[in-house]
């Protein structure tokens, strides 16, 4: 088995992303997968055009993008990916679309076709917080899992994909109090068990994870 693994570059100005941080530390192999490792630019449409550029090199079995979601606990596999491209700043190539679509022919939202609450469980089961995610945000991260999506949907059946948000490093809080934060050491673990669940499950585990809001 073969998983495509993404992360993106710093934004926002920042100097550091978890998600490049971590990545760069995850296992080459992974309960017997092979892990190949890109790095994506913060760039309306030259995200979505390095992964699928990747997609087609690599033909992977699934797709895992990780990205900073700073605030949030701990990390947070995506469910949904909708088809709208809102920018509440700039990209760092400075574009900053409002309501526009990420596809103007595609469907209107695509569900992650990975196992995303047996990543959860991993995650939690590997002693790092976790949980489901229903919003990617409309900025990047959105628009990447939305393309690879998109693709899988248009040219790549068999291929699973899906995207994750991390918190921020404990150094990306300094100056931010009362923000939570995780070490590189714990996104990596955290990482390394979503992927072993993403090969030991075919399909989801069906367990509640909704929420009330």
């Amino acid at each position: 088995m073969k998983i495509l693994l993404t992360a993106f570059e710093p934004f926002g100005g920042d100097t550091v992303n978890p998600a490049q941080e971590a990545v760069a530390l995850v296992a080459d192999t992974v309960a017997g997968a092979q892990i190949v490792k890109i790095d994506v630019p913060v760039v309306f449409g030259k995200a979505i055009e390095t992964v699928r550029a990747a997609m087609e090199r690599e033909q992977p079995d699934a797709v895992l993008c990780i990205g900073q979601a700073g605030g949030r606990i701990g990390l947070t596999p995506e469910r949904v990916a909708i088809n709208c491209d809102d920018g509440r700043i700039p990209d760092n190539e400075g574009n900053q679309p409002v309501d526009q679509p990420v596809m103007a022919d595609g469907a209107p939202a695509y569900f992650a076709t990975l196992p995303v609450k047996a990543m959860v469980n991993a995650i939690k089961a590997a002693g790092v917080p976790a949980s489901l995610s229903n919003t990617a945000g409309t900025f990047v991260c959105n628009h990447l899992m939305y393309g690879v999506l998109y693709h899988i949907a248009k040219s790549y059946p068999a291929m699973r994909g899906g995207f994750m948000h991390v918190p921020f490093l404990h150094e990306q809080v300094a100056n931010r109090p009362n923000t939570p934060s995780l070490s590189k050491a714990d996104i990596v673990v955290g990482i390394e068990a979503a992927l072993r669940a993403i090969v030991e499950h075919d399909g989801d585990v069906r367990v509640a994870m909704g929420q009330t809001h």
